[in-house]
């Protein structure tokens, strides 16, 4: 009995857990047993970065899309100013994605979208989701000594033996978030990012968010992506032909969970996927 019991709890143990919201099935999600083995890829000399690329939902790439996730509570290191900002995004500050405007740095690095990532002999290039990009030269260029504010900042790509460095400065300040959770970011920022491919199913990022009006130290975040399933792309989407309620919308993110991601703890069961038979149906408000 003791031994039926134990090979039964195993089997349990084992056991795919079935997914009640049917987000499983997400273009947004993929499972580690799903992912092929094997060195990273190769382009010239350095690893091919390459691929679209999907949120990891491992623990230790939680909450999503918050910057902090890595500071006792959540909370960022912020000064008088950073604790200023961050009260009034929450009071008074509409999401900025919401309303169509572009994420920028660093929140499309803590965002819980994919992105596809394409990497050339001179440039590399993010395409994201918002059907937005940057484009990051790799060219030995230096920075302008008084750069064009820009939702990503002034990009200038190099190699670090196998990691990819990307150094950014020249950043917008007013109507942005440093993620989904309304903390904020200065026109002050300095993001370096070194990006790593440890093989072929996995992209790791190292951020160092340095932003002195805002934060007393260095803001130090990483994650992980997933490669994509084969033939996944980024595909076109109007925020703007979509956005249908911006002006009932209201300041601030919203609800935000105790794990630190925004949104609720339990979530809605999504309908099937559409089908020839059953298309997809979209309601738009008079």
């Amino acid at each position: 009995m003791l031994i039926w019991t134990a090979n039964t709890c195993a089997q349990d143990a084992t056991k795919p857990v079935e997914d009640a919201t049917g987000r499983a099935n997400s273009p947004f999600s993929r499972s580690e047993s799903e992912l092929p083995k094997g060195p990273a890829p190769r382009l010239g000399t350095h690893p091919d970065l390459s691929g679209y690329w999907v949120p990891s939902h491992a623990s230790q790439d939680k909450p999503i899309g918050n910057l902090g996730k890595d500071y006792p509570k959540y909370k960022l290191p912020f000064t008088p100013a950073g604790e200023a900002a961050h009260k009034y995004n929450v009071e008074h500050t509409v999401d900025p994605e919401a309303l169509c405007i572009v994420g920028g740095l660093p929140r499309h690095n803590a965002s819980g979208l994919p992105f596809q990532l394409l990497q050339g002999e001179d440039h590399t290039v993010f395409l994201y989701w918002y059907t937005t990009y940057r484009l990051v030269p790799v060219d030995g260029r230096k920075h302008d000594p008084d750069p064009d504010p820009s939702f990503f900042g002034e990009e200038l790509g190099s190699w670090d033996g196998e990691t990819f460095v990307v150094d950014s400065i020249g950043f917008k300040q007013d109507r942005t978030w440093a993620d989904e959770n309304a903390d904020p970011h200065s026109d002050a920022q300095h993001v370096i990012e070194r990006w790593t491919r440890p093989d072929i199913g996995h992209l790791h990022l190292e951020m160092t968010v340095n932003d002195p009006k805002f934060y007393t130290e260095p803001v130090h975040y990483q994650r992980t992506w997933l490669l994509g399933k084969p033939g996944d792309d980024v595909h076109e989407y109007s925020c703007a032909e979509d956005n249908v309620d911006a002006p009932h919308l209201g300041p601030g993110p919203g609800k935000i969970a105790p794990n630190g991601e925004r949104g609720f703890d339990k979530l809605t069961p999504l309908p099937p996927p559409p089908t020839k038979d059953h298309p997809a149906v979209t309601s738009i408000p008079d």
